[in-house]
């Protein structure tokens, strides 16, 4: 398998983002694939650099064996790019501003949606923002990102992935 390096991006990378790069870096350490695929996570937004993410969301990762405590970064047009092989958008919003930073087609066929690789939640039409809702938000994201993650990952390894 040829090495990987996968960025997740949400709005603020408080969330969603940190939680699936946790969840997936767990998916890849218990396939023993940790030297071939790098997993980071950044947000569009800047207003918690530096921070740990989420005490919320940190909990109930927690609740499911997760570790979510990346620090939160802004995605950086100018070196994540070109640092990344899949830069994976949760929502709609994320995905139009990633497009609009791209600066060639090569960074744009880089973009793809997290809720693609989704084989169970196939109804679901993108990984909501969770930060406004109450506990239930946060299953149901830490569900898509688990079903998400897993799909992304038999996708890399060359099993087919249902909702791509």
């Amino acid at each position: 398998m040829d090495k990987k390096s996968i960025l997740f991006v949400c709005l603020g990378n408080i969330c969603r983002s940190p939680a699936a790069e946790a969840i997936l870096k767990r998916h890849v350490e218990e396939r023993g694939l940790a030297g071939f695929i790098r997993v980071d996570s950044a947000g569009t937004g800047g207003w918690h650099i530096g921070e740990l993410p989420d005490a919320r969301m940190r909990h109930h990762a927690a609740t499911r064996g997760y570790t979510v405590d990346s620090r939160v970064r802004r995605f950086d047009p100018a070196t994540d790019f070109a640092a990344f092989d899949l830069i994976i958008g949760m929502d709609e919003q994320n995905i139009r501003d990633l497009r609009d930073m791209a600066s060639t087609d090569e960074e744009r066929a880089k973009i793809h949606r997290a809720i693609g690789y989704c084989r169970r939640f196939t109804g679901d039409t993108e990984v909501p923002d969770p930060y406004f809702d109450g506990a239930e938000g946060f299953e149901h994201v830490l569900d898509l990102l688990e079903d998400a993650t897993g799909g992304l990952l038999d996708h890399l390894v060359g099993k087919e992935v249902v909702n791509k």
